[in-house]
């Protein structure tokens, strides 16, 4: 009974900010742009800071004009509590939108259309796969096993889709997708039971070899590069799943970088309407600074590669070219802060599995790598390394088959993310 009667006290203290003024949210463009499925992230202790305790078992939402706006709320330190508010809204130039804090029962949240989704399936006796939120990869130890759906983690929102290898192998990898729908969970089931032929939803698109592929991970380390791949322990935890942000980390332990054991976390995000994920990557187990690198595939490459910069700091290196498993216009690019740049290269193109350094054997696969684009960023022991990876694929838009247009786009996607919407409390 106290219980109740402390909600209900929660809840008229939520509302009694002003008898005329409701909780409120006022969030600014501050370009003179449109801005289309912006997101945005507002911490539960700042609500409660400004507008009053939130009562276990409620949530916030948010209104637009009397219509709920896309929203969730996400426990991202795992305790059984959520932490934060997530939204999305679309913005007119310098628009400033009014936007209303509502209080609700969790079990009475509005449902909203899902834009993005995290994929782990584990293979079952039976044939079929159990999506899991959190696992193990199987040890090196054991060898080259294959246990995952599609053979990885995916993910996607409403405009492409990605994995990584579930496996030593440790390469991402690309979807293209020709529908909005949300449909990595269908891989390997009797409506999509292969990915590698163009049908109506899309394909997979990419052709990785031993490279870095769609913005794989290693080490630069005396100019040599150690791939993130065959460590000791590598894990996957779903950290939150929902209609405008997903969140899982990718976890490795023992990374053998020369003659050092270093462990990682990999932070993927990825929200609605943008062609890009974002990825936050600590290391650990050093001191001073090391080089993260981050790379794009090159064997199907013609054209040269491109490197720029643009403001507010940023900078960008990319491919685009006829370099699609389908053979047509695919453009991937990594951006990140400029001042965080040590090194734009590109690797031999040497096939190293011929030579005998034959990781995966099944897969014709080397640990060496090779075939590969990438930049160094500089970094420190357990701080974030942020950076993006960009992919449009020409099939899906005819403006990507442009390189200009994906440069374009990059540009302004970049004076978004240096230009955040202005968020009020009243």
């Amino acid at each position: 009974m106290n219980r109740v009667i402390m909600g209900v006290v929660a809840l008229l203290l939520w509302g009694a900010t002003s008898c005329s003024e409701k909780p409120s949210l006022v969030v600014s463009n501050p370009l003179d742009v449109e801005r289309s499925d912006e997101t945005i992230v507002v911490k539960r202790s700042d609500l409660e800071e400004r507008f009053g305790e939130i009562p276990q078992g409620f949530a916030a939402a948010i209104k637009l004009n009397d219509q709920y706006v896309p929203s969730q709320v996400d426990d991202m330190d795992r305790d059984g509590v959520w932490d934060e508010l997530v939204f999305t809204v679309d913005f007119q130039p310098s628009e400033t939108l009014s936007l209303e804090v509502v209080n609700l029962p969790e079990d009475e949240y509005p449902e909203f259309p899902v834009r993005t989704n995290i994929q782990l399936g584990i293979h079952q006796p039976d044939g079929t796969y159990k999506e899991v939120d959190k696992y193990d990869a199987p040890p090196i130890s054991e060898g080259f096993k294959i246990i995952a759906q599609g053979e990885s983690v995916s993910w996607e929102n409403d405009k492409m889709g990605f994995r990584n290898y579930f496996d030593v192998r440790n390469i991402k990898d690309l979807f293209g997708k020709l529908k909005p729908d949300i449909l990595l969970d269908k891989l390997h089931t009797p409506e999509i039971p292969d990915y590698h032929t163009l049908s109506d939803w899309g394909m997979d698109i990419l052709h990785c070899g031993s490279s870095l592929g769609s913005g794989g991970l290693a080490m630069l380390e005396a100019d040599s590069l150690y791939r993130l791949g065959s460590t000791e322990k590598y894990s996957f935890e779903k950290i939150t799943e929902g209609p405008v942000r997903s969140v899982f980390d990718l976890k490795y332990e023992g990374w053998k970088v020369a003659d050092q054991s270093l462990s990682a976390v990999e932070r993927i995000t990825i929200f609605p309407g943008k062609y890009w994920f974002m990825s936050d990557v600590t290391v650990n187990g050093f001191d001073g600074e090391k080089q993260l690198v981050t790379g794009i595939v090159t064997s199907k490459l013609t054209n040269e590669p491109f490197e720029f910069k643009t403001d507010p700091g940023y900078r960008v290196i990319g491919t685009h070219d006829l370099q699609s498993e389908n053979k047509d216009e695919l453009g991937m690019a990594i951006m990140l802060k400029d001042d965080e740049v040590t090194r734009v290269a590109r690797t031999t193109d040497i096939n190293f599995f011929e030579r005998g350094y034959q990781t995966v054997v099944e897969k014709a696969f080397s640990h060496v790598i090779s075939e590969t684009y990438y930049v160094a960023q500089k970094i420190k022991a357990d701080r974030a390394a942020r950076h993006f990876f960009f992919a449009v694929w020409g099939l899906e838009d005819e403006k990507w088959k442009d390189v200009e247009n994906f440069k374009a786009y990059m540009t302004d996607e970049a004076q978004r993310l240096g230009n955040p919407v202005v968020v009020e409390m009243h």
